[in-house]
């Protein structure tokens, strides 16, 4: 067996493995696609999608309706099918091995696949040392391209010699292009169309779509004859008819002299970009390329009544023909060309110097470059490439992986590159026909066919009881119709169904399956978690969670492996808890943490030795608990009546609360790394008293706060009160006189003596700007 035989075997190996082991796990999600009450058939259950099966087991789930059959195949199995009695058909795939090859291996594949599934297979390609080559030159003769032309006559005999060193037998062929020879692409005046030359007192040659003018030859003087003979041509606008040319030139294969054998390169020269599909309507042209031949006397003959070729469709011939093209454009052109290179498999763009000075070197660095690129193009039938998917991974001769459009550079002589191409059918072909599909490496004559048979039909159809249902003798050939009651029972079918002909059919139920021969089981009356029941992690079955594999637990909420609970270093919780649920669970209340690895108080050291203190506390400090609590604590633990004298440098005061008031007190002393602890016999607790003057002196400082603030805000209500630049000044007039009769402005004071007389104190209030005046 060879090589890409045994990676062949053992990756469908792999594959074969995997879907197994898809149909035996059940399906975690709360969707279950292959349940849907309208399911009647096999059919119409294998379409729903490829977990689907469907269990022809007579007698299965007896009184369920019939779209219960219909489920991923781990759950028909829980619920009683065996196996042997589930239709579920398998994706297979056959390699022919008989069709000997040396570039392209295997030459043809037979796959077996259902809808919504998925098939992979290998695909081997080698490239050989010195292939026979058939250069067919293409050529822009446009006025423009005179000089590259005059450069193409001296050139063809060099090119042959050193193509040479790489091809065993290397032939030419020749053929010219300028665009369509309708307006508005050319002058359509009398005079310009025989010769489009002659306001320049030129002699040309009339536009044209294509002229194929050389077969392909080893003849080199023939072909620099025939370049010899060559005269320009012109017309009106920009863009050329190159596409058009390309597209003759690769389907016209008798007419150009391809040969099978040989590897063929189509070189391109021109110095304007071409025309696109949808360009001719300028014309009037309004048909559609068909992509065929249409060579009458070596001359296109339908330039004038199709349209130029979309970009797609001149790819899928120059694919088909296994050619390779070469773009040897110059500067002006070079980025439209370029962007144009990603859609045209197998193709070169060279960079043409004036008067073609360099296409010599350029051909040859092209065929290097394309032989050295190893691609796959899949080519599908038109009306089948909806359904179907493709994803190519190119492994290449140095180890690397390329995925998407798989390719591989630089890859030498009889190396090989392997495809691993995985293919996906979306839905079924309307008369379930087979389908071709081919796999072509680009460039290379050979092809591999793969044929794809879709499983679109039950095979259970051809065994008895596929559907589980008539056939049964009439309900007046059974006697006496069966007891549908349970012994006990008051109910038929228990409430949940009909009896049928001695049988109960049992009702349906939204929240799920109700069965049994009395309708007395279904599979919803379980736990529910998070929504779901038995957590979608199982199935309910019998009113009791039957849980996947790796979770159990009343609603299956609990994986039984405890790798959650392992800690980076491996160790199950770090060492300071258990695995409980999948989740570790804690020895010291204090941790928390995915793996007990959090713990604020355990930072401080008075806390962490609070257990320890605790122990011997429970003994009442005696010689009893020293010995007890020493043996667990990690550190030795002494008794003293007072420590307040033994406090050190490396010593640490620390408190324990034993009851309200009152705490333990206990001392830690370390020492090269060991703490030894002196535990207090006395506790020390706080009298109330304590605390009287410390709340006495703070309540008289908050009163005294208090009158300070409302004396403060006083102040600043009078000072706000009074009207700014209204303040004024009394001015005092002192009179005897009884007959004054004060102003508005003024105010009569009057004093009383023990003698008279009376004196009169007048006070006249005037403005402050006044009074200063």
């Amino acid at each position: 067996m060879t090589s890409w035989l045994r990676k062949y075997c053992l990756l469908h190996r792999v594959v074969f493995t995997v879907s197994v082991t898809a149909l035996l796990t059940p399906s975690l999600s709360a969707d279950n696609g292959c349940a849907s009450p309208s399911i009647t058939t096999c059919n119409e259950c294998l379409y729903r999608g490829p977990e689907c099966g469907w269990c022809f087991q007579e007698g299965f789930l007896d009184g369920a309706q019939v779209n219960e059959r219909c489920d991923i195949v781990a759950n028909l199995v829980r619920k009683g099918c065996k196996m042997e009695f589930i239709d579920h058909p398998e994706v297979i795939v056959e390699v022919d091995t008989t069709q000997s090859s040396v570039q392209v291996t295997p030459r043809e594949i037979t796959i077996q696949i259902r809808p919504g599934s998925e098939a992979s297979f290998i695909l081997a390609v080698q490239q050989l040392d010195r292939y026979p080559v058939d250069m067919y030159y293409l050529v822009d003769v446009s006025a423009s391209m005179q000089d590259n032309l005059d450069r193409l006559k001296s050139v063809g005999i060099a090119l042959s010699q050193r193509m040479k060193e790489y091809s065993s037998d290397f032939r030419v062929g020749f053929g010219s292009f300028v665009d369509k020879p309708v307006s508005p692409y050319i002058n359509v005046h009398p005079s310009k169309i025989t010769n489009p030359c002659s306001d320049y007192d030129i002699q040309c040659r009339p536009a044209h779509g294509f002229i194929h003018v050389l077969p392909v030859t080893e003849n080199v003087t023939e072909f620099t004859r025939v370049i010899q003979q060559q005269r320009i041509s012109g017309n009106m606008d920009t863009p050329e008819g190159g596409f058009d040319a390309m597209l003759q030139a690769a389907v016209c294969q008798s007419e150009i002299g391809w040969r099978p054998e040989a590897k063929h390169l189509l070189l391109v020269m021109t110095d304007q970009p071409s025309h696109l599909a949808l360009d001719s309507k300028l014309a009037g042209i309004v048909v559609p390329h068909d992509g065929n031949c249409h060579l009458e006397n070596n001359t296109y003959t339908q330039s004038s009544n199709m349209e130029h070729p979309s970009i797609g469709q001149l790819a899928e011939k120059l694919l088909e023909n296994s050619i390779y093209s070469i773009f040897a454009v110059e500067q002006v052109q070079y980025k439209w060309y370029e962007d144009l290179i990603p859609l045209l498999p197998g193709t070169y763009l060279g960079k043409l110097l004036p008067k073609a000075s360099n296409l010599k070197d350029l051909v040859i660095e092209a065929y290097k470059k394309l032989l050295s690129d190893v691609e796959v193009e899949i080519v599908v039938q038109d009306h089948q490439a909806h359904r179907f998917q493709f994803n190519i991974t190119a492994l290449c001769p140095d180890g690397s992986r390329t995925q998407g459009r798989g390719k591989c550079s630089n890859v030498r002589p009889y190396q090989r590159v392997f495809f691993n191409i995985t293919m996906g059918m979306k839905t079924c072909p309307v008369m379930e026909e087979e389908v071709l599909i081919s796999v072509r490496p680009v460039g290379f004559n050979e092809t591999t066919m793969v044929r794809v048979r879709p499983l679109c039909r039950c095979g259970c159809s051809e065994r008895a009881g596929c559907l589980d249902e008539g056939g049964g003798p009439a309900c007046d050939e059974l006697g006496a119709a069966a007891d549908c009651k349970p012994a006990g029972a008051n109910l038929e079918c228990s409430g949940r169904g009909t009896c049928v002909c001695g049988k109960c059919a049992c009702d349906r139920s939204g929240l799920g399956t109700i069965h049994g021969k009395y309708c007395q089981l279904d599979d919803f009356s379980c736990p529910y978690e998070q929504g779901l029941p038995c957590g979608g992690r199982g199935q309910c079955v019998l009113g009791e969670c039957q849980c996947s594999s790796g979770w159990t637990g009343e609603s299956c909420g609990c994986p039984t492996s405890s790798d959650g609970c392992l800690s980076d270093d491996g160790v199950l919780c770090g060492g300071r808890g258990r695995c409980v649920c999948g989740r570790c669970q804690c020895d010291d209340p204090r941790r928390s943490g995915q793996f007990c690895e959090k713990c604020p108080l355990c930072n401080g050291s008075c806390q962490s030795h609070w257990r320890c203190v605790l122990c011997h506390l429970s003994y009442g400090l005696s010689a009893m608990g020293a010995k007890e609590c020493n043996t667990t604590c990690s550190s030795t633990v002494h008794y003293v009546d007072d420590i307040s004298g033994s406090t050190g440098d490396s010593s640490k005061r620390c408190l324990y609360p034993t009851h309200e008031s009152c705490h333990c007190v206990f001392q830690m002393d370390s020492m090269q790394g060991i703490t030894d602890i002196l535990i207090s016999r006395h506790p020390e607790c706080f009298s109330s008293q304590r605390y009287i003057p410390t709340f006495t002196l703070v309540f008289f400082l908050t009163v005294l706060l208090g009158l300070s603030l409302i004396a403060g805000l006083k102040f600043l209500l009078i000072q706000r009160s009074q009207t700014p630049g209204e303040s004024t000044i009394a001015v005092y007039h002192v009179t005897k006189e009884k007959s004054y009769v004060p102003t508005p402005t003024e105010k009569m004071i009057t004093y009383r003596r023990e003698q008279p007389p009376e004196m009169h104190i007048h006070v006249h209030k005037m403005p402050l700007n006044e009074a200063w005046q």
